[in-house]
């Protein structure tokens, strides 16, 4: 897909999509709401739902759960000839099946003018809202500032032997790295990483927990967004990406077969737009947008491609397992 090897970095700009014209947002009045499944967190998507249905008059639906089951929802109903869903917004790799499903429609909305053309499919059914960054968390009263590493390399030296953590079913992010190293140099590196004893913990929210509270100097592949949240909170920590770094987009599309078409193609709209993003860099995650500058994006990265979930996962999947988790299979990623 053409975003796989995309490197950029989002910039503010003054140009705008043009706002939806009056007769389409009267068409959407008149279908009276909008179903929309998600697998973001209803602290972060309420926000979003509640600052449509003020500005539109327009009520919206809202499902949350795991990505996967998202996905899951969106083709059994399909196939037992249920179309409730209007708009599904979740991440890369279940809004990829969702095309490969033929449940999507081309996702034709004004404010995709304001993504970076870098990170669209080509196939152009959604457009991503969110990215999830992986960046380097570190204690500030256990790691010094001139301790702090650089570079994956430096995660190797004596200092860091027994006090490092990485989330143990990082799948397509220890994939995408070995692939930038260059296959043999990648996987001879996460040996050698793996030799520092690194803890192997569930959930990228609670290394960074455990980061904070100093159980652990340093979380390899933390979320951007949990650590600033912590940060905010005044918790001892701080966060630096390690280059090459990678992120995993959430995406929104329409319903191939949704019921409310026009609601469906303005709430998608919507949280594209800068009103919408604005709303998800106030909630500490990394908006899309180039109109919308954020803190937590200030860095070059690559997308994750969602064909290592999905294509790759066996191969990826063993080699970390050997490396890691002494030959236990690690879960699919949702």
């Amino acid at each position: 897909m053409r975003f796989s090897a995309a490197v950029f970095t989002l910039f503010a700009m003054t140009a705008l999509a043009a706002p939806p014209d009056a007769a389409w947002i009267e068409r959407a009045r008149k279908e009276a709401s909008v179903t929309m499944y998600t697998s973001m967190q209803l602290v972060d998507s309420r926000p979003l739902t509640e600052a449509f249905e003020k500005k539109y008059g327009v009520k919206v639906n809202l499902w949350r759960a795991s990505g996967e089951k998202v996905a899951q929802r969106v083709v059994t109903e399909s196939r037992g000839g249920r179309f409730d869903v209007d708009v599904v917004e979740t991440d890369g790799t279940q809004m990829e099946i969702l095309h490969r499903e033929k449940q999507l429609s081309a996702l034709k909305v004004p404010s995709i003018s304001d993504v970076p053309s870098e990170i669209l499919p080509v196939h152009g059914e959604y457009a991503p809202t969110r990215l999830t960054l992986y960046v380097m968390a570190y204690n500030t009263q256990l790691v010094a500032p001139h301790e702090v590493p650089r570079s994956y390399a430096d995660l190797l030296k004596p200092r860091w032997a027994g006090r490092l953590a990485l989330e143990n079913e990082d799948v397509p992010w220890f994939a995408s790295v070995v692939k930038s190293m260059g296959e043999t140099n990648g996987v001879a590196y996460f040996r050698r990483l793996a030799a520092m004893k690194p803890s192997m913990r569930a959930g990228h929210t609670l290394i960074a927990e455990l980061v904070a509270a100093g159980e652990i100097e340093i979380g390899i592949d933390t979320h951007v967004q949990g650590v600033a949240r912590l940060k905010e909170k005044g918790a001892p920590i701080d966060w630096r990406p390690l280059q090459p770094a990678f992120g995993q987009p959430s995406s929104v599309g329409v319903a191939r077969r949704a019921p409310h078409p026009e609601a469906a193609r303005l709430l998608a709209d919507f949280i594209l737009s800068r009103e919408g993003q604005e709303i998800i860099k106030s909630r500490n995650r990394v908006p899309s947008s180039r109109v919308v500058d954020s803190p937590l994006n200030k860095f070059h990265y690559q997308l994750i491609d969602p064909r290592i979930a999905l294509d790759e996962w066996d191969k990826w999947g063993v080699l970390w397992s050997q490396i890691f988790l002494g030959g236990k299979a690690p879960k699919r990623e949702e």
